[in-house]
């Protein structure tokens, strides 16, 4: 049904607009329209734009609508700039203390990472530092979990996602889905990953550059981690001594995610990973909260 509202002025703007949707059926969605009214109101009624003003902040998110296709996702980077995706995780994953800390998806998982075995390589290009990666996912009273899932996607040594790059990587370059072993443990070839800046030739790049923030994100291997009866888990490992860890430009370094590439020259490790020695190693153990059922 069509609702009339009366009475609006600056001073009840916000009432008169909230009032509208109070036959609406959805409970949840009658709450968030309400809360979304009311704090946009208050906050125009803060700044009070210009007419001009308020005309290109339309023209920004339109913009920021045309940037994205089927390999970018503008409105993400807009929300992980604003430090909006690290709150909403932050709400949505209060874990355990036992658990690893979780951090934002990002952009880039864009397509669905290919069955890999373990011991796989991931990088098809070659380009970068070789190295293992590898860990073990437990849940959180410790016990090893055979048989969860591990996903995992990076930029490649020149800082770049095979998504940024068509034509130039090859497709499903540096992405891997793994099957943990008898005792949970995961292993994969890889390279180390570089430092790189967020995709700033769009609305994103001009608003940072207005407000003289730098584009850039440490180095990082996105991990996804999944298990029979436990909660599934969305984070990075970082690169210990990458630039841009203490100013990620998306707020989503948390340092018990840092962990540091070490070379091992141990024949017997090295012939375990299939890779000869010495060679570079970043590891990184994931723990999962059980479900309560």
């Amino acid at each position: 049904m069509n609702r009339q509202t009366t009475g609006f002025s600056e001073k009840s703007s916000a009432q008169v607009v909230a009032a509208s949707f109070a036959g609406t059926p959805d409970v949840r969605l009658k709450q968030v329209m309400t809360s979304l009214v009311e704090h946009l109101h208050a906050f125009v009624k803060d700044i009070e734009p210009t007419e001009e003003e308020w005309q290109q902040a339309v023209d920004f998110l339109t913009a920021t609508g045309h940037m994205c296709d089927s390999t970018r996702q503008e409105f993400v980077l807009l929300s992980d700039v604003l430090g909006v995706s690290m709150l909403v995780d932050a709400i949505n994953n209060r874990k355990s203390a036992d658990a690893t800390d979780t951090t934002v998806l990002g952009p880039f998982h864009m397509v669905e990472s290919p069955r890999r075995e373990l011991g796989a390589d991931i990088s098809l290009d070659g380009n970068g530092e070789s190295c293992v990666f590898a860990g073990q996912v437990r849940s959180s009273d410790g016990t090893p979990l055979a048989g969860a899932w591990v996903d995992v996607w990076q930029a490649n040594g020149a800082g770049f996602y095979d998504v940024q790059q068509p034509g130039i990587q090859p497709e499903r370059n540096l992405r891997g889905l793994f099957l943990t072993d008898e005792e949970g443990r995961f292993w994969l070839r890889t390279v180390v990953p570089r430092y790189y800046p967020i995709p700033d030739d769009g609305p994103v790049g001009q608003l940072l550059t207005a407000t003289e923030r730098h584009p850039n994100r440490p180095a990082h291997i996105h991990v996804i981690a999944e298990a029979a009866g436990h909660a599934s888990l969305v984070t990075h490992v970082f690169v210990e001594g990458s630039p841009y860890l203490d100013s990620d430009t998306v707020f989503g370094v948390k340092e018990t995610l840092i962990r540091p590439v070490v070379t091992i020259d141990d024949p017997l490790r090295a012939e375990r990973y299939g890779v000869p020695a010495p060679f570079r190693l970043l590891e990184f153990d994931v723990v999962l909260d059980r479900v309560q059922s």
